[in-house]
C-alpha cells in the first residue's frame, strides 16, 4: 500500500511520520512539487490543485483535521474520489473547555469585575443562574453533540438546530428543518448563548448576518468555533456596537491571520483567539486515519464519507 502525505505547512514530515508509525507495512512519503509517483491513499491538509493531477490513482483523500471545504474547493478534485474525514479525534473536550470558558466567563461577569479591579472599585455585582443562560449549539454533529451534551450536564437549558438530524439527546431541546420552516428562528429566539458548530457549506456561507444575529434576545451572546464565513463581520459588530449583543467570543474568521486593521482586534465586547478552540491531537488522529485507510483498502464500511452535495 502506497500512501502520499501532503500538507500546506512544515507540519508534513511531523505528519508523515505519524502515518507511517500506525501504517508500518505501508509505503509513506510526502508530496512535494514534482512529486509523482502514485499512491493509493492521500492524507493531509489543503492540498494545492497540482496534488491531485499528480496522483490520479488515489482510493481516498482523508484530512487531517475536522474541515472539509479546504478539499472540496480544490478545483482539481477528482468528482467521484471519496473524501473522509476525522470525526473528533480528541477535539470535542477541546471544544467543550473552549465554550465553557466563554459561558462562565460572561456569567460570572468576569470582565465586568476586571473593569472593575483597574479602576479600584470593590463592588459585588447581581448574580445569575444557569437557567438564565440557555445555551444554543448550531449544528449537531459528532463536535456539537458533545457540547450540548455537556452543557445540559452541567445544569444548562440547552438548545440544538439541526437542518437535517433528529437523533434525539437527553435535555436537549431539538429544532430541525424537518419539523417546519419556523423551527430556526424558534432556536435563535429562545437562545442566549449561541454557539456556532456547523461546517462552512453553501447553505451556511454567511448564515448568521445581522438579520438573524437580531433573532436573539437583547442581551446575547455569539461563540463561533466553526469557521469565519458563517459570520458576517459587519452585522456581528453593529449589534455589538448598538447593545442589542453583548458579547462575541471568535477563534475563526474569513481571513487568517485577521487582518490588523480588522476591528475585532480592538472591540471590547470581543473576545479573539487564533484558531486554537480545538487543534487536532497529531497522535490520536493519525491513529484514526490508519484505521479509516485500513477498512477502506478492505472495502469495509467506513465513516466519516463527505456528502459533497451538503458539504460535509
Amino acid at each position: 500500500m502506497k500512501i502520499v502525505v501532503v500538507y500546506g505547512s512544515d507540519k508534513g514530515q511531523a505528519w508523515r511520520d505519524a502515518i507511517a508509525a500506525q501504517l508500518r507495512d505501508a509505503q509513506v512519503d510526502l508530496w512535494q512539487p514534482g512529486f509523482t509517483q502514485p499512491a493509493d491513499y492521500g492524507v493531509g491538509w489543503a492540498p494545492p490543485a497540482r496534488f491531485f493531477v499528480d496522483q490520479p490513482r488515489l482510493r481516498a483523500f482523508l484530512p487531517t483535521g475536522a474541515g472539509v471545504e479546504h478539499v472540496l474547493n480544490n478545483p482539481s478534485l477528482p468528482p467521484d474520489l471519496p473524501v473522509v474525514r476525522v470525526e473528533d479525534a480528541g477535539m470535542g473536550e477541546q471544544m467543550i473547555d473552549y465554550c465553557r470558558f466563554e459561558v462562565l466567563r460572561w456569567m460570572q461577569r468576569r470582565d465586568d469585575y476586571a473593569t472593575q479591579q483597574a479602576a479600584g472599585v470593590w463592588k459585588q455585582l447581581p448574580e445569575s443562574s444557569r437557567e438564565d443562560w440557555p445555551v444554543g449549539v448550531f449544528g449537531l454533529g459528532v463536535l456539537g453533540r458533545q457540547v450540548a451534551r455537556a452543557f445540559a450536564a452541567e445544569g444548562f437549558p440547552v438548545n440544538a438546530f439541526s437542518r437535517s438530524n433528529t437523533a434525539s439527546e437527553p435535555d436537549v431541546r431539538l429544532f430541525t428543518e424537518a419539523n417546519g420552516p419556523d423551527q430556526f428562528q424558534a432556536f435563535m429566539r429562545a437562545t442566549r448563548v449561541l454557539i456556532i458548530l456547523a461546517p462552512l457549506t453553501p447553505a451556511t456561507q454567511d448564515k448568521f448576518d445581522r438579520k438573524t444575529l437580531q433573532l436573539l434576545p437583547q442581551g446575547g451572546y455569539v461563540i463561533n468555533v466553526a469557521r469565519g464565513g458563517l459570520i458576517v463581520d459587519e452585522g456581528l459588530l453593529d449589534l455589538l456596537d448598538h447593545g442589542h449583543l453583548n458579547g462575541a467570543a471568535l477563534d475563526v474568521f474569513r481571513q487568517e491571520p485577521l487582518p490588523p486593521q480588522h476591528r475585532y482586534w480592538t472591540h471590547p465586547k470581543v473576545h479573539m483567539t487564533p484558531h486554537t478552540a480545538a487543534v487536532t491531537p497529531m497522535g490520536p488522529a493519525a491513529k484514526q486515519i490508519a484505521q479509516k485507510i485500513r477498512q477502506l483498502a478492505a472495502n469495509q464500511t467506513v465513516t466519516g464519507i463527505v456528502d459533497r452535495i451538503r458539504g460535509y
